[in-house]
């Protein structure tokens, strides 16, 4: 059994990338790509894409997704042509991929019933593959070491599936209460079908999450480490409605989640699991933010910007969490009276925007809740010029993992003289969209933005990607594979660090050194904090 957190903390990153990888490959295999490309040796993505008649932008997705599990090797080529070459692991990888087929089944079938409720009809499934599991699925281990780590990586993928969903589903519904992960407890406690329940509660004991006697459970340290961090898989798991979709967004029909009559309800993503997994995530980043506001609002009040503006405020957590730091650990708290702090929440949805103006008033916090589009900041500073007497200028910008999820538009110029650094892959609606063109859109984004706010600067959290090769050789170390997976397919653009930041000061905008920080401070960083301001002004 683990017991080293490093050892436990690379479970988790496999876990995730199994989440990502099981529906890809199995898809990419079914349709005979893996074979083709074993007796081709290479091949590129135009090739690939006509041969197979795929949608090529979620296509490169998901041989992208291969690549940074070292079972591809992924080459950018003149032109941004990809290139996808057979690795030392392909054939051995390729050869273990039907062992996915289960979870994926699973996956496909489970979309029928709650996300968030062991109903009978999936446990049955369930729990056949945990019994299949139990024996490796009868896999007789390879000698050969580079064979051995691949069909261990490949059963730690199943194993993702057996236990993110589950491990996500036990913590929202109240199961890593103190109380439980403190005391022993009998199933019937928790759930009110325990005969099923003890089948899930027997597999993670096998796997040395639980002890049990005489019919008690109690968490062992291991499983105390896992349950303590169930938030860790609430994001890639809300993903499961897009990856159960993999193979028709890839060979079928690129919109089949954006197919909304009135383009209300998301169906990519379960949102409220989205969130819970988000919240228990980026407390980290948070208590970095803290550390920013209140350097900031100890300066003398001249240097301190009027107020913040919280860009996709969502339900206005993090807008109160910014009021309270400032009202109770800085200068400018002290001064509330004489200098009011002026606190704008902005969302593109009214559900959210309806939640915020609830939440804060109850919060006793006043603030300005109002709709915004994060690709139009000229609208929302003549809203706020016009109807409120508040320059945008003025404000603090701040918003959290946001920018990448912008909405996407077709650049309007081409930025001739840069040459793209980035190695992302990017669609729009199964179309692909080069790298050039995400960076040309996301300059385009900058400078809409950079006039109001190089002189407070702009705060954000933002996502980045990492090359494959990169993530190939960190297998348990990051989870890229997922991020670049659950992204890619809804749409989103992620960049890496350092092509965020050439673009953000071709916009003109810097990030402040003192402040910047990535997660983890390595060539696997995949979160960065930035105040981008303008070169003529200084904190």
């Amino acid at each position: 059994m683990i017991t080293n957190k490093s050892d436990l903390r690379s479970t988790i990153f496999r876990h995730l990338d199994g989440l990502a990888t099981a529906p890809v490959a199995v898809a990419l295999n079914k349709k005979g790509i893996l074979n083709y490309l074993l007796e081709k040796q290479t091949a590129t993505l135009e090739e690939l894409s006509a041969e197979f008649k795929a949608n090529k932008g979620y296509l490169h997705v998901g041989l992208r997704v291969l690549c940074s599990q070292g079972f591809l090797e992924y080459c950018i080529e003149a032109n941004e042509s990809i290139r996808f070459r057979i690795s030392s692991q392909s054939e051995i990888a390729f050869s273990h991929f039907y062992l996915y087929e289960d979870v994926v089944d699973l996956l496909h079938f489970s979309t029928q019933f709650h996300p968030r409720l062991f109903e009978e009809e999936p446990f049955h499934k369930l729990n056949r593959i945990f019994e299949k599991y139990k024996t490796n699925y009868g896999i007789v281990f390879s000698e050969n070491q580079p064979t051995n780590e691949i069909q261990h990586q490949i059963l730690k993928h199943i194993e993702g599936y057996l236990v993110g969903p589950t491990m996500v589903r036990l913590g929202m519904n109240g199961m890593f209460h103190k109380y439980f992960m403190e005391l022993s407890f009998r199933p019937e406690e928790f759930h009110k079908s325990p005969e099923l329940f003890i089948k899930i509660l027997d597999f993670l004991t096998f796997l040395g999450w639980f002890i049990e006697k005489n019919g008690n459970y109690q968490f062992t340290e291991t499983g105390l480490f896992f349950a303590k961090r169930a938030a860790s898989y609430g994001v890639t798991v809300s993903y499961l409605p897009t990856f159960a979709k993999i193979e028709e967004l890839m060979f079928g029909n690129p919109s089949i989640l954006r197919m909304q009559p009135d383009g209300s309800d998301e169906i990519h993503v379960d949102r409220e699991m989205n969130v819970w997994g988000s919240g228990g995530a980026h407390e980290t980043y948070f208590k970095v933010v803290d550390e920013i506001l209140i350097e900031l609002f100890n300066k003398p009040i001249e240097q301190q910007p009027k107020g913040i503006l919280d860009m996709g405020c969502g339900n206005g957590a993090f807008l109160q969490h910014i009021f309270e730091v400032i009202d109770r650990q800085t200068l400018r708290g002290k001064m509330l009276d004489e200098y009011p702090l002026f606190l704008v929440g902005v969302d593109y949805n009214q559900a959210a925007l309806k939640v915020t103006r609830a939440n804060l008033i109850k919060a006793d916090i006043w603030a300005k809740v109002i709709w915004g589009d994060i690709g139009r900041p000229d609208v929302l500073a003549q809203d706020l010029n016009e109807n409120y007497a508040i320059d945008l200028k003025d404000l603090l910008n701040v918003r959290t993992f946001l920018d990448h999820n912008r909405i996407w538009e077709n650049p309007k110029t081409e930025t001739v003289e840069r040459i793209s650094e980035s190695s992302g892959a990017f669609a729009h609606r199964g179309v692909q969209i080069t790298t050039k063109q995400v960076e040309d859109n996301l300059l385009e984004h900058m400078l809409k933005w950079s006039p109001f706010v190089s002189k407070f600067g702009l705060l954000l959290i933002e996502l980045h990607t990492i090359s494959p090769a990169i993530a190939a050789r960190n297998i348990g170390k990051t989870a890229a594979t997922a991020y670049d997976a659950t992204h890619g397919f809804s749409d989103q653009y992620i960049v890496e660090i350092d092509v965020f930041h050439k673009i953000a000061a071709e916009a003109g905008l810097f990030p402040d050194a003192s402040i910047f920080k990535k997660f983890p401070d390595s060539e696997v960083a995949t979160v960065s904090i930035n105040l981008l301001k303008g070169k003529s002004y200084t904190i």
